[in-house]
């Protein structure tokens, strides 16, 4: 199955207006998705529907004010009404990962929707950042979460895309980077997170959001071990749209379920969304320059 994932990737706001607009414009692409074979995903960015500080400090386990609480049960009433309108109309919603110190809110948030929605299928995901090194042991966590509780795991794994952000913050206030050493650690916890998902899928449904060859072939060599069809629903592969084509066109050539994420908004909105994206692939040693062979090898076929 090849799908495609209309991102409205506005973030950064701060006024209840925007959160509500933001709101308004994923209800409406949930419902047209729900009319259209090529859409099976919907997503949502945490910091697009609720203040960052907001996040940040129920994260931190602060006490909120009055108002803050008010704030803070509009965006779970944002974050529930999303979920419903995804169940209701059969369509798979990712809720991005962030930054960490706002992040435990956003897991504990994201949870409590599976435990509602995920009860016969993977409705519900949330994004793993596996440069981070605590979400293999997050995931385990997460699967003896779900036996317990009885609902079904929606994951999206990513190697992450706020690497500079983390370390910073980490170095001037102090405390241990939550980041992995160096990219061979970040690989290995993605692959490693990878294996043990595609080992429990039973539980955990799982979308692979990687430009990576190397663990996109892996995780293909996992599933023919295991005897598991391409066209398994349990297991999508996602890259963004203009990048990593050559993947894509790929996987789907052989039937292995494919999206393509295609961000749109105002451009002053999306421009800091596709600038993470770029950093996060630079990560990628000389895939920019093999993809520009790669096209330049077709045109030649095609006589272009």
């Amino acid at each position: 199955l090849q799908s495609s994932l209309k991102c409205y990737s506005v973030e950064g706001k701060e006024d209840e207006a925007d959160f509500n607009a933001v709101v308004d414009k994923k209800l409406k692409l949930i419902k047209h998705a729900a009319h259209s074979d090529a859409l099976y995903f919907e997503v949502v960015k945490p910091t697009g529907i609720g203040r960052f500080y907001i996040w940040q400090k129920v994260t931190e386990k602060k006490e909120l004010t009055a108002a803050e609480q008010a704030e803070w049960q509009r965006i779970k009433d944002r974050v529930l009404l999303l979920s419903q309108t995804a169940y209701d109309h059969n369509i798979a919603l990712l809720f991005d990962g962030e930054e960490s110190w706002m992040q435990d809110a956003a897991d504990e948030l994201i949870r409590d929707m599976m435990v509602q929605f995920n009860k016969e299928k993977a409705i519900i995901y949330n994004t793993l950042q596996c440069y981070r090194h605590d979400r293999l042991d997050y995931i385990k966590s997460l699967y003896e979460d779900a036996q317990k509780n009885n609902y079904i795991v929606g994951v999206k794994i990513v190697r992450g895309a706020y690497m500079e952000k983390e370390r910073a913050r980490a170095e001037e206030m102090g405390y241990e980077s939550p980041i992995c050493i160096n990219k061979m650690a970040t690989d290995e916890l993605f692959n490693s997170a990878m294996f043990f998902i595609l080992d429990h899928l039973d539980v955990i449904k799982l979308c692979i959001g990687t430009h990576n060859e190397s663990s996109t072939l892996q995780a293909m060599e996992i599933l023919t071990k295991k005897g598991i069809a391409a066209n398994n629903k349990d297991v999508w592969f996602g890259q963004l749209y203009g990048m990593s084509d050559n993947l894509t066109f790929n996987l789907a050539q052989m039937n292995y379920n494919t999206f393509k994420i295609l961000p749109f908004g105002p451009i002053a909105d999306v421009m800091p969304y596709l600038i993470r994206r770029a950093q996060e692939n630079t990560s990628v040693a000389g895939q920019t320059g093999r993809e520009l062979i790669l096209i330049k090898q077709e045109m030649k076929r095609r006589g272009l």
